[in-house]
């Protein structure tokens, strides 16, 4: 297909910014506002610290030498024993932030609730849910806040008052459907992903209208037969096929394409999908959509037929970089599967895809004339064998090299700061039958495989174009909280222990932390107000590694949930 004309998008850029202030009006966060959130420092109006999913700040005045002066200014309990996977926004001075069962509003100064709308959930929806009780973030647009929840519905609230102002129902949750990743407001659409890969949905990103909550749209990660990529899908295989979308896709308003990436295929079982002689269209790959309509301009399938859970749907960062001395529009991705991807964000040509975790096991390599894996022997055994007698050792494993928790990037250094994994799994294939609200994932899993030589994880300071480390940080238990970078040389991130730490962004050396009480699953946001910088980030523990891992080191960590802000003492 055509990629859309580059002159149209600046064409709407400018217009967006003849048309609007740069900051929020009385009616609430502008279409301009958005777009340039990345560049303004006294608001946070994206998931991601701006469309493109940098997180990363300008803000400097926390920085190596000042940040061991860096204390708590106040902290609020946000009532709930489940996990705070969320990350904030910010507007007007008021902290917007769900929670599995509530939206609340917060004074971003005094720590003070100035509104809390609960959530009415049936008393059942919790049954079909695979790796945690939480939400991770909202949108934002002309004085309405859009989350959504975990029954898949969608909401929008007043912004001054917290009070509903429409619901709209996206699928039954009786059938393994459920919602937690963040909506994004892009050229005027409302998008929204699925949750439920283990359940035997099949996924799907929706387009709605933001003042009614109609939907405009909807695009399929599943192929079917008569659609292009259905002749990868035997027989009706497609219709519980998996590829949910539940992390937040990019924006580039330049070439008005969203990039959002597709989970694994359901069930895990390949073989039951094919196997190698089917690449299963669309899981386990990036979609670059038009908003207003859902028009799939170019995508690219990071693992075909995927058999080993490794969702496509990590954060997919957008930066303009140096490749053999040219600038290129990219798109980078560290995938669960081991591999950093580097793309031409305009039109899917790969450019790069390294190792970034020590082991993988599933691919020699990626052929950068094709895009596809190069497979290992045990891989292609894998993908043909229905049944299989006993298990085999896979790194990465299901929960990938990275989970779902974002990375930052610093444009100024070309570094990509991640929270990586480094263990395995036991992987025995076995036929399974589809069963209203349990696992469908056509495998024996009897847990993780460790080295009790190494360390869980790592923080990595990443060369996106090699995948190699600059530096890495070693972690008995790994990190399952997003990164956030700032020009003051640091990187956040928070603990299964509950440390909120700041490492040194050019060595990984630890400058400071603070205990918050409970583990770390959220992503921090930092923002100024009045020539002061503060940082802002939720604690509550929970999530998959807590649930799955077996990690006896986590009991002593409590439940609980907290929203903290902290600025230098001085």
């Amino acid at each position: 297909m055509k990629i859309g004309n580059k002159l149209l998008g600046l064409a709407l850029i400018a217009s967006l910014g003849a048309a609007f202030s740069s900051a929020a009006v009385a009616g609430g966060v502008t279409t301009a506002d958005l777009v340039n959130d990345a560049k303004t420092t006294g608001d946070v109006t994206t998931y991601g610290m701006g469309y493109g999913q940098q997180r990363f700040s300008k803000l400097t005045q926390i920085n190596r030498a000042t940040v061991k002066n860096l204390v708590p200014k106040w902290s609020l309990s946000l009532d709930s024993n489940q996990p705070q996977s969320q990350q904030p926004l910010l507007v007007d001075g008021v902290l917007y932030l769900p929670t599995v069962n509530a939206t609340l509003a917060v004074d971003a100064i005094t720590g003070k609730q100035l509104w809390k709308t609960p959530l009415e959930l049936p008393e059942d929806v919790y049954n079909a849910v695979c790796c945690g009780n939480h939400n991770r973030g909202l949108a934002v647009h002309d004085g309405l806040l859009f989350r959504t929840v975990i029954d898949a519905t969608i909401i929008a609230l007043d912004m001054k008052t917290g009070k509903q102002v429409w619901k709209t129902l996206v699928e039954d949750y009786k059938q393994g459907y459920s919602m937690t990743a963040a909506p994004v407001i892009a050229n005027g659409t409302l998008l929204a992903g699925i949750s439920g890969g283990e359940y035997g949905i099949r996924g799907f990103i929706d387009g709605y209208d933001p003042k009614t909550g109609v939907r405009l749209w909807r695009k399929f990660t599943t192929a079917a037969p008569g659609e292009p990529g259905g002749d990868t899908w035997p027989a009706e295989t497609y219709k519980r096929g998996g590829g949910s979308t539940w992390i937040t896709g990019s924006y580039d308003p330049e070439l008005d394409l969203v990039y959002w990436g597709t989970g694994n295929g359901g069930p895990w079982n390949s073989a039951f999908r094919g196997g190698t002689s089917m690449d299963n269209k669309y899981i386990a790959s990036v979609l670059a959509l038009r908003p207003k309509t859902g028009e799939l301009v170019w995508h690219y399938q990071f693992s075909p037929n995927d058999a080993y859970d490794y969702d496509g749907v990590n954060e997919n960062v957008l930066a303009d970089i140096k490749v053999e001395g040219k600038s290129r529009k990219v798109m980078m991705h560290a995938d669960r599967n081991g591999f950093f991807y580097v793309i031409d964000r305009t039109n899917g040509q790969l450019i790069s895809a390294n190792k970034f975790v020590s082991r993988v096991d599933w691919a020699k390599g990626i052929d950068l004339k094709t895009g596809r894996p190069i497979l290992s022997e045990m891989s292609e055994k894998h993908h043909k064998t229905l049944v299989m007698e006993k298990a085999d050792d896979v790194w990465p494993s299901a929960l990938g090299g990275k989970n779902w928790m974002p990375m930052a990037y610093n444009p100024e250094t070309n570094t990509a700061f991640a929270n990586t994994l480094n263990f395995g799994m036991a992987y025995r294939t076995v036929e399974q039958e589809w069963k209203r609200g349990t696992f469908y994932i056509g495998m024996d899993f009897t847990g993780f495989a460790y080295d009790s030589k190494q360390p869980r994880g790592y923080l990595k300071a990443i060369d996106p174009l090699t995948g190699k480390d600059k530096w890495a940080v070693p972690l008995a238990i790994p990190h399952f909280a997003g990164v956030m970078a700032t020009k003051g040389g640091l990187v956040f991130t928070g603990s299964m222990l509950g440390d909120f730490i700041a490492y040194d962004d050019q060595t990984g050396k630890k400058l400071w932390s603070f205990q918050t009480g409970s583990g770390m699953v959220s992503m921090p946001i930092t923002w100024e107000k009045d020539g002061k910088q503060y940082v802002t980030v939720t604690s509550g523990t929970g999530g998959v590694y807590a649930l799955y891992s077996g990690d006896e080191r986590l009991k002593n960590t409590p439940t609980g949930s907290s929203i903290w802000t902290f600025a230098l003492s001085n």
